[in-house]
């Protein structure tokens, strides 16, 4: 039922046009109503000072502001980075449904919250604020019915749809958190998940679609739970209409809906109670599941989605990234509803039914804000400006872009030909730990320069600093090193679920007294930051983290395989794609072809296809330190044929590793460019 209905779409201006004010004399109160009581502050640059050094003050104003409170807090921040304390708001109680729906059903109940972009073209279901609203009570009063409790952790598998969206207010509405999995990822990686964060209930659909194909959410979910005693329900939502094997465990979720009550008592929460688990991949093989809490998280994602994109009453906000990652958390779910906005649930993919979908999806929907991926950009830049040009993309205002660096090409073209040269292209940098964008070129002033490729300036409250090797302060531009955050800020991670002491060994120990983000960055002559990469093995496929510890556990699992050593290295639409050195056991009778294809199935298999490696090189051993630890650094300048850049070799157990594996990469690129050829 609600996968399928549709409402009309009203929209109530209750604010001044943001360009309207810009294009007078600058007037600090309207661009933000609490600077009115800060002292001494009448510009933006002003403003920013004045959120780091009056931080309590900054953020205290705000929370008041722009939050809806059951009690008031009584303590700004008692954070402490070196010890891994962070807490916000303390004393502070709210609901978060509340803040995303009630509030605005009151004043504008038909205004529409979701566009659902279905995988369908030109068949988008509008959603009201007052039907997300019933449909999030509905569902809150039916797993409080079953059992779920305040403190309980739901996991959630649902491709972007409101439902899954009313899955997610549902749990925030009765107090319960949620664990959102990505639902491209496999039954072994779903289940690794659900055990972790101890769930009990799993809510996912029949199956999904995307990109004209279906797939069969149902059956992951049932061979996840497999090995998952603790799950005793799942609920099944219908997003197509074929049935399915359905169990004891299994419940008709809206079936079961309508029969409950539309009024659901919202949980009354305290600040730092947690709202969210969201798993990423570390340099381990186990993923960390990140924790963010109430208060401060949904502070940070809507003044971020509003100062950032420069959003306003009216808008419609294109986020086309999935639900399963921290940008759909942020950017298509509680940023834009908390701020009363209309935000879109895109479906489908960019190149599905052909490349012109995202700009005839811009025309239809009249979208002012695009957020999207630097691989999305690429991708379509090679398909030519023609599909661009199609389509009227006049409504646009803000480009952004999100998960990974983009490149000056990527940029340029994302900014001359979508945005006609016309709209700012926001380059934001930020990750899961963080909660929102840190580094992003706006806001600023409108005539401020953008640097193409480069995140830039720091938002409000943010004090992004570099290091070097000896975790010394860098103050001089022109530089690079470790990038860290030198203040606290309410939408950062807490914890990792069930492992403080990990939380504490990534991101406190490695510089103490500052965040480390495991990024590293340049500083420019004017200050500017632009992010150049990993410290750590993570490989970012496609704008989703990837540790290498995670491929290499799969691949070590093969009976054929001794050992193995997983890079990232330069890709041209994906950033990076994985390239797997593996080490055999003596005597496999397996030609190389076919365990090739059978490792980049077992990855496909355990963790999800994007994190099949591209290249599989079979090596006789691995570049090892004395002490055993693989050189992954030399792996990749080998990769990179930047042989000029290897180094000292002399640490090396055995130097003439290094020199088989070159000759092996030659040989393999001479067969690729030979098959390439013929």
């Amino acid at each position: 039922m609600w996968l399928r209905c549709t409402s009309k779409c009203v929209f109530a201006s209750l604010s001044r046009s943001y360009n309207n004010v810009l294009s007078r004399s600058f007037n600090i109160a309207a661009f933000m109503p609490e600077a009115a009581g800060f002292e001494g502050v009448s510009d933006r640059a002003a403003l920013q000072e004045f959120s780091l050094s009056n931080s309590d003050h900054f953020w205290a104003a705000v929370a008041r502001h722009r939050l809806t409170w059951i009690s008031p807090f009584h303590t700004v921040q008692d954070c402490d980075l070196s010890r891994g304390r962070i807490k916000w708001f303390e004393g502070g109680k709210l609901n978060v449904s509340v803040n995303c729906l009630d509030r605005h059903v009151h004043t504008c109940p038909e205004k529409v919250a979701l566009i659902w972009e279905r995988d369908e073209p030109g068949s988008e279901v509008k959603v009201t604020y007052r039907s997300l609203l019933d449909m999030t009570c509905r569902l809150g009063n039916l797993l409080r019915r079953r059992g779920v409790k305040k403190g309980d952790c739901v996991t959630i598998y649902m491709p972007p749809c409101p439902l899954a969206v009313a899955s997610m207010l549902a749990c925030a509405r009765i107090g319960a958190a949620h664990n959102v999995v990505f639902a491209g990822f496999s039954a072994e990686a779903l289940a690794e998940r659900i055990r972790d964060a101890q769930s009990s209930t799993v809510i996912t659909v029949n199956q999904g679609v995307r990109g004209g194909r279906v797939i069969e959410l149902k059956k992951t979910v049932d061979t996840a739970v497999e090995g998952c005693p603790s799950v005793k329900q799942v609920f099944v939502a219908m997003r197509t209409e074929n049935p399915v094997v359905m169990t004891d465990r299994d419940v008709s979720m809206e079936e079961e809906m309508k029969l409950e009550d539309a009024v659901c008592e919202p949980a009354a929460m305290d600040s730092e109670d947690v709202l969210f688990l969201l798993y990423t991949s570390g340099s381990t093989g186990k993923p960390k599941g990140l924790v963010h809490t109430q208060a401060g998280y949904l502070l940070y994602a809507l003044l971020t989605h509003r100062y950032v994109f420069s959003y306003h009453d009216g808008d419609v906000f294109g986020c086309v990234a999935d639900i399963g990652w921290i940008t759909g958390h942020s950017y298509s779910v509680y940023g834009p509803l908390a701020n009363g906005g209309t935000t879109v649930l895109f479906e489908s993919t960019p190149v599905y039914p052909n490349p012109g979908r995202y700009w005839e999806m811009v025309q239809r929907l009249r979208i002012n804000q695009f957020y999207g991926a630097p691989t999305a950009i690429r991708l379509l830049l090679k398909y030519g400006d023609h599909w661009v040009h199609k389509y009227d993309c006049s409504t646009l205002k803000t480009l952004g872009s999100v998960g990974e660096p983009i490149n000056t090409e990527a940029w340029e073209w994302y900014h001359r030909v979508v945005g006609d040269g016309r709209c700012p292209v926001v380059d934001t940098w930020w990750q899961t730990e963080t909660g929102g964008i840190c580094i992003a070129p706006r806001p600023s002033d409108p005539d401020a320069e953008i640097v193409p490729g480069m995140a830039m300036r720091p938002f409000f409250g943010m004090k992004p600093v570099l290091v070097d090797g000896e975790g010394k302060l860098l103050t001089s531009n022109n530089t690079s090193g470790p990038l860290c955050l030198a203040q606290p800020w309410p939408g950062m991670a807490r914890t990792i679920h069930n492992n403080h002491q990990r939380f504490i060994e990534t991101y406190c120990q490695p510089y103490p007294g500052y965040f480390f983000t495991g990024d590293g960055a340049h500083r420019s002559e004017e200050g500017y930051y632009q992010i150049t990469g990993r410290l750590d093995d993570v490989i970012n496929v496609s704008g989703h983290r990837l540790g290498t510890a995670e491929i290499e556990d799969v691949v070590n699992h093969c009976p054929a395989v001794a050992e193995s050593a997983v890079i990232g290295y330069s890709h041209d639409v994906k950033g990076q794609a994985v390239y797997a050195f593996v080490v055999l056991k003596k005597e496999v009778g397996v030609p190389e072809e076919d365990l090739s294809q059978l490792l980049k199935d077992m990855v496909s298999k355990s963790i999800a296809k994007y994190a099949c490696p591209d290249q599989i090189q079979f090596v006789q051993r691995l570049p090892k330190t004395r002490s055993g630890k693989i050189m992954r650094r030399v792996l990749r300048k080998v990769v990179e044929q930047d042989l000029g850049g290897l180094g000292d070799l002399s640490t090396l157990d055995d130097p003439a590793a290094v020199q088989e594996i070159v000759q092996g990469h030659q040989d393999l690129c001479s067969a690729e460019n030979k098959a390439f050829t013929s």
